[in-house]
């Protein structure tokens, strides 16, 4: 803990040089600010009185933190060497010091050889385009180093950049582009890396570094500068103008992390989770600009824009190689509006396996997220919005229409407000517990359901996958622990966790400058039989084949994710018992899984994927390289052909047809929908896409089995006396 000044004279020495030289190249004077100093000390207070885990900061964190930062600068040990990483050892034991006492000007010193370093690369890059690269050469470029050890030699160095640039170019010559083309492309990319770091402040700084620290606590926490608090709001709400998608930064690349439900991108069909944005156009005609090495907010400012103008994106799916042709996507800008956010239902006909004309009625609920207009509520308006009147409404309308069982769809449900979550589970069930939430100081409080109404008490399968988190992890769970439903699909995605902002405002001594917020893990989500959805997730009581990328997704992902833990069992009566239904369930959808050309098409990406995933280089040869392209292509014709045969063919008996009799997207008014008759919901059948969607379809039918199972069941547990009885009143 000890201040080794001595030491840390010497690193300053070694530094500027290169900081007076980089005196033009940086447009900012890059120093700590007055106000860092006390918002820094306060960030460890809070972290360390109140987080849920807290950590001490000492020496020996002091070195974790040290070579977080140098990693978030540099993840993949392209721009330090080994030898500037040595050099930085000198602060090892200075870190916790400098936090606490709010000195940070070392974070500051290390970002100004970063920024240095990146200037040498991409000047370096630049020069590198006005050579001729021999594609014939039997060299690889290894695109991934995180796990290789930092150039040592500036000759090692440059031969990593050429072939990066080699690598860069390549990809852009197999997707037709010509050759000034590509290399004006790349020019502005390599330019435009090192303009971002050129326009970095003092808050950006100031931030990394701090969350260099908050983050490796663990990984939902994390502290918000002055200029991101004041706008993240504001932020949230335009990501959903526009094209209805929140992005998110990989590397060089802005990505797609989440497609809004309800939003233009989901409504066109074609933009998914994963994909990477190479370029963004304006206009159905409008010149399309290369965006790699972009800031976030300057590529979401291309794509947002006013409503009715079109967007063209041009992407890399997930599992694209990056010398994958992109393709394009036009998305015509909307606004997102709060009943497309809200649940939506469908009502479909399965059909028997032994007679086509026997269907059992179904009903499906999609839950995009637990919503709740909390001003409104506040305000005592008795028709605020929220997830559970809104789903309450649906399932009267199913009783009313003498639907049979139920699918709540929550795929790609990232939780939402907690009250929902337990209000919402009172809809299944009587009376009870909903959940148990651990408090940083050890304390355990239990969230219960009062209500005895209970609304449906009819079959019902829970539908889940990676992306399913928070709320929807604890109702999901509930009901799983209940006896009350079958939860099928993917196993959800492990966040157990509460987090609360704290602005660190209230905590200044002086007015005079935003110290921004503090993201903080406060308490811990428990299920009511004691175990945790932290990190391990829901299991559903069925599962279906894992999807491509599926392992690498989730709370289970993070390095210093909070552990699965276990408390004592809450003090509830079971609702039900499907312990004799499940095993008969799961064997009849493994038949059914066997026979599904969609289910295997699944397993096969998986399996590709899980092949191609930990190779961490790629050929700089031409030949080869297309080879690799034609492969890939060959196997998109062959996956499409083998759909087309599947389309215009039929599918094994045993995978009973499912009809989409109703869909409430394609009706406006609703009240238009009570008084449509059976002719009319029979007509809208015609527009409704969910009808290819093979993961529901499923669904459906395994909730059709429990509803036989359920009949079944009744039937041997009824006394024949009461069946004799029954039958002379018939």
């Amino acid at each position: 803990m000890k201040n080794n000044l001595t030491a840390v004279t010497v690193l300053f020495l070694l530094l500027s040089g290169f900081s007076q030289a980089l005196a033009i190249s940086i447009e900012n004077n890059l120093k700590p600010e007055p106000y860092q100093k006390e918002t820094s000390r306060w960030v460890v207070r809070l972290l360390e009185q109140l987080h849920y885990k807290p950590v001490k900061l000492d020496d020996e964190f002091s070195v974790k933190i040290l070579d977080n930062y140098i990693e978030t600068l540099d993840p993949n040990k392209v721009f330090f060497y080994a030898k500037d990483v040595k050099e930085f050892q000198i602060y090892r034991n200075e870190v916790d010091d400098a936090i606490k006492s709010g000195d940070v000007e070392l974070a500051f010193r290390i970002f100004t050889l970063y920024a240095r370093r990146i200037h040498e690369r991409t000047d370096y890059a630049v020069s590198l385009l006005e050579t001729t690269f021999n594609f014939e050469l039997d060299e690889e470029y290894i695109w991934d180093r995180e796990d290789m050890d930092r150039v040592v030699l500036k000759s090692e160095m440059d031969d990593l950049w050429r072939k990066r640039v080699k690598n860069d170019y390549l990809n852009l010559k197999l997707a037709g582009k010509a050759e000034d083309k590509i290399k004006e492309t790349l020019s502005k990319r390599y330019k435009r890396i090192a303009k971002r770091v050129r326009e970095s402040n003092n808050e950006d700084v100031f931030q990394y570094f701090i969350n260099s620290y908050a983050t490796l606590i663990e990984p939902h926490t994390s502290y918000l500068a002055p200029r991101i608090s004041e706008n993240f709001k504001i932020n949230m709400s335009l990501s959903l103008q526009g094209i209805g998608a929140l992005l998110g930064n990989e590397d060089e690349y802005v990505t797609i992390q989440k497609i809004i439900k309800g939003g233009p991108a989901e409504k066109q069909g074609k933009l998914k989770n994963g994909d990477k944005i190479i370029a963004v156009g304006q206009g159905d005609s409008g010149s399309l600009i290369d965006v790699v090495g972009w800031r976030l907010d300057d590529v979401v400012d291309k794509i947002r824009g006013d409503k009715g103008t079109v967007v063209r994106l041009s992407v890399l799916n997930e599992n694209d190689l990056l010398d994958s042709k992109p393709h394009i996507i036009s998305i015509v800008r909307d606004k997102v509006k709060l009943e497309e956010q809200a649940a939506q239902y469908q009502i479909l006909d399965v059909h028997s396996e032994k007679n086509a004309n026997l269907k059992k009625k179904i009903g499906v609920i999609n839950l995009p997220a637990f919503y709740l207009d909390f001003d409104a509520k506040a305000r005592g308006d008795k028709d605020y919005r929220s997830t559970t009147t809104d789903v309450k409404k649906i399932l009267t309308q199913f009783n009313d229409k003498n639907v049979e069982a139920l699918v709540m769809d929550l795929r790609n449900n990232g939780g939402g407000s907690l009250i929902e979550a337990r209000d919402l589970t009172g809809l299944f069930i009587d009376t009870g517990p909903v959940v148990q939430i651990k408090s940083s100081r050890g304390g355990v409080t239990v969230d219960r359901d009062t209500d005895e109404t209970i609304v449906w008490d009819k079959p019902l399968v829970i539908l889940t996958n990676r992306a399913s988190a928070s709320a929807s992890e604890i109702f999901a769970a509930a009901l799983q622990d209940y006896g009350r439903a079958v939860v099928v699909g993917e196993r959800s995605f492990g966040k157990g966790t509460v987090q609360s902002m704290i602005p660190l405002d209230n905590y200044s001594s002086n007015n005079e400058h935003a110290m921004g917020q503090l993201k903080l893990t406060l308490s811990q989500f428990f299920r009511i039989n004691g175990g945790s959805t932290q990190n391990r997730g829901v299991i559903p009581d069925i599962q279906f084949p894992k999807h491509a990328g599926s392992d690498s997704y989730g709370e289970s992902e993070y390095k210093n994710a909070l552990p699965w833990t276990s408390i004592k069992r809450s003090n509830y009566n079971m609702q039900g018992d499907l312990t004799k239904e499940i095993p008969k369930l799961r064997k009849n959808y493994n038949a059914r899984e066997l026979l599904n050309p969609e289910f295997t098409f699944i397993k096969e990406d998986f399996d590709y994927y899980n092949k191609l995933k930990d190779d961490k280089s790629v050929s700089l040869t031409e030949k080869i390289r297309k080879e690799e392209s034609k492969k890939q292509e060959d196997r998109k014709i062959e996956r499409k052909q083998k759909r087309e045969a599947i389309t215009e063919g039929e599918l094994d008996p045993l995978i009973t047809e499912v009809e989409v009799v109703f869909n409430s997207e394609n009706v406006e008014d609703e009240d238009e929908e009570d008084e449509m008759d059976e002719e009319e919901l029979e007509n809208t059948k015609n527009n409704s896409e969910p009808a290819g969607d093979f993961i529901l379809m499923e669904a459906a039918r395994i909730v059709a089995d429990l509803t036989n199972l359920k009949q079944e069941r009744l039937m041997v547990d009824t006394p024949k006396d009461v069946n004799v009885e029954r039958g002379k009143k018939l």
